[in-house]
């Protein structure tokens, strides 16, 4: 398996993805029913194909991450060959993950107690399990809004 199977409540949502899934290897409702009865180890694997075909999909498409912890915010942008990424970092008691405090630090990009840093490097390993550990670490898909608007800042 190449990424994580996916959760209960993802494959609910997508459960009739995975019934197309499921008919394009020739498998219908009864046969996946007496599968998940009898089989379980053929069951999981099937799932975890389907999983990492949702993962690999959802990972090509992705072209911006997040990730706010109390007094820093790290936003990542993916290209062909490189990762980019802007680290902000405040210097005094704030709350990043608080309205008030996001909405200070985009009102306030420039304050002394704000230190900016920008940075690219190619891909360590496949481009979508790179994107995947970060957002298993705790990242967020974006819209990308939040890195272009710093990327504007300080280019």
């Amino acid at each position: 398996m190449k990424y994580r199977q996916l959760t209960k409540e993802q494959f609910e949502s997508l459960h009739e993805e995975f019934a197309r899934f499921l008919a394009t290897q020739s498998i219908d409702v009864n046969e996946w029913t007496q599968i998940k009865k009898e089989n379980n180890k053929v069951a999981e694997d099937v799932m975890n194909v389907f999983s990492d075909v949702v993962w690999d999909d959802v990972l090509t498409k992705t072209k911006y991450v997040e990730h706010f912890s109390k007094t820093s915010v790290n936003l990542f942008k993916f290209d062909e060959i490189e990762i980019h990424r802007i680290a902000i970092k405040i210097n005094w008691d704030i709350n990043l993950l608080e309205q008030n405090g996001f909405e200070w630090l985009m009102k306030n990009p420039m304050d002394n107690s704000v230190d900016i840093f920008k940075g690219s490097k190619p891909y360590t390993s496949e481009r979508n399990l790179e994107i995947f550990d970060l957002l298993e670490k705790g990242s967020s898909l974006s819209k990308g809004e939040i890195f272009e608007y710093f990327n504007k800042l300080i280019s």
